[in-house]
């Protein structure tokens, strides 16, 4: 289950955090490290970092956009400092390691980093269904990336060696992020045409349905339901 698991960077500015997160993964057992557009890549400064998981960097896949990355993904789990306007569902490393290994059972997840300096957009965010917080120093809470990195690969290694106390993976496979991508157009379209939304003032709705549809985790069959009545709502607009 753990090659089910992918550790995803985005945009990250020193290509040491590159080689470090590598040596953090391997030290714990994963291997499939996905970066978004980062800086500097491939750099003699990852590999020193690396110090032997060569191999983790070498299979390293480049990604030209975050959903590219996530692709086939049923489960994001992002890692983030800071509250946001907009809430999403947050979680402790090592509920977060119970999920991400409970659902890699049966199909592909990520957790997703964010850049050394301003950690996740919200953008990256809207990806997500849940966030993982790491505790730290309210005086000092500056976590090196590639230390973050360590502390949810060790939680999810310690899931691991405890398969029996992993019990709250879902009993279906939710819809995958690019099938939920397709539904957000989609649904952004129709709310447009139904002149709900102001494509020049959207201000937070499509932000705010995001993060409904991403707490309900719907499957693929209940997607296809929820698409198949937006069709009819855009036919009706259409006959109007």
């Amino acid at each position: 289950m753990l090659a089910n698991i992918r550790v995803v960077l985005s945009s990250t500015s020193h290509p040491g955090n590159i080689g470090a997160t590598a040596r953090a993964m391997k030290t714990m057992g994963l291997t499939r490290l996905y970066l978004v557009n980062p800086k500097v890549f491939p750099a003699a400064e990852a590999t020193a970092r690396a110090s032997g998981a060569d191999d983790v960097l070498a299979n390293a896949v480049v990604c030209s956009g975050i959903g590219e990355a996530l692709s086939g993904c049923h489960l994001v789990i992002g890692a983030s400092a800071r509250s946001r306007s907009i809430p999403c569902p947050v979680i402790n490393p090592a509920e977060s390691a119970r999920k991400v290994y409970a659902e890699s059972e049966r199909g592909e997840v990520a957790m997703l980093f964010g850049c050394e300096r301003s950690g996740l957009s919200n953008a990256e965010i809207d990806r997500c269904q849940y966030l993982v917080q790491i505790p730290s120093n309210p005086d000092y809470g500056s976590l090196n990336l590639a230390a973050a990195v360590q502390i949810i690969c060790y939680e999810i290694l310690v899931a691991h060696g405890q398969p029996g106390q992993v019990d709250d993976a879902l009993d279906y496979l939710p819809a995958s992020t690019d099938e939920m991508e397709r539904f957000y157009l989609h649904l952004e379209q129709t709310l447009i045409e139904l002149d709900f939304l102001d494509p020049d003032n959207p201000r937070q709705l499509m932000r705010r349905l995001r993060r409904l549809y991403n707490r309900t985790r719907p499957d693929e069959n209940e997607v296809n339901i929820l698409r198949g009545m937006l069709s009819a709502a855009q036919q009706g607009v259409k006959g109007q």
